[in-house]
């Protein structure tokens, strides 16, 4: 998982505090600087607004790996665990992750590499819940299935009106539960070995 820049970090925090009232697009980087209680010249040679929101996901990824990882259940058990840790974490910043989310979709620089940060999400997911080895399916397809449940968790994410997060988890189980069916499905057509650590995913 890529490290976020200092500057970087808290120029995203003021960004997201900002992009809540205020489209992205109209959001100078003067602006961010201020709120961040930073001067413009401490952005020079690190980054700028792309920059920053392109850190979006890196930062909120690191709340999976907050608790270590969970013990006592199944491998989806704890992915889910860990994958709602990230939603839980997001949830303050609901207004202006939803704003700079919506903007990354209609800029064609953003959007083709948000494959790429999809895919680093499933990979610290993965780790975060201690099934990130090849037990069962090779790592690079666990990481391709997860980067896909992603995806569909944070799009209802996004339409959640429940405090409770109740879209939310159903969104993300039924990924987990499709992702589990399809590498078991590998899993039979290949052969391969599921006898280590009892666990599906």
């Amino acid at each position: 998982m890529a490290v976020i820049d200092p500057v970087i970090e808290k120029g995203l925090l003021a960004a997201l505090d900002l992009a809540a009232g205020k489209r992205w697009s109209e959001i100078t980087l003067a602006e961010i600087a201020a709120k961040a209680g930073l001067t413009l010249q401490d952005f020079h040679g690190i980054g700028g607004r792309e920059e920053i929101l392109e850190a979006m996901d890196g930062y909120f990824d690191r709340a999976m790996s907050a608790d270590g990882v969970p013990e006592d259940s199944s491998a989806r058990e704890r992915l889910f665990d860990v994958m709602m840790k990230r939603f839980e974490a997001m949830e303050p910043y609901r207004d202006g992750l939803r704003e700079l989310m919506k903007f990354r979709e209609s800029s064609l620089s953003h959007v083709v590499r948000l494959p790429v940060h999809r895919h680093a999400t499933a990979a610290w997911a993965l780790a975060s819940a201690g099934i990130d080895d090849d037990a069962g399916a090779p790592a690079s397809l666990k990481r391709i299935a997860i980067a896909f449940v992603v995806g569909e968790t944070e799009r209802a994410w996004r339409r959640e009106k429940s405090v409770d997060f109740a879209l939310t988890m159903a969104a993300l189980d039924k990924g987990l539960r499709r992702a589990e069916e399809r590498l078991g499905q590998l899993r039979r057509f290949t052969g391969r070995n599921t006898e280590k650590k009892n666990e599906n995913v």
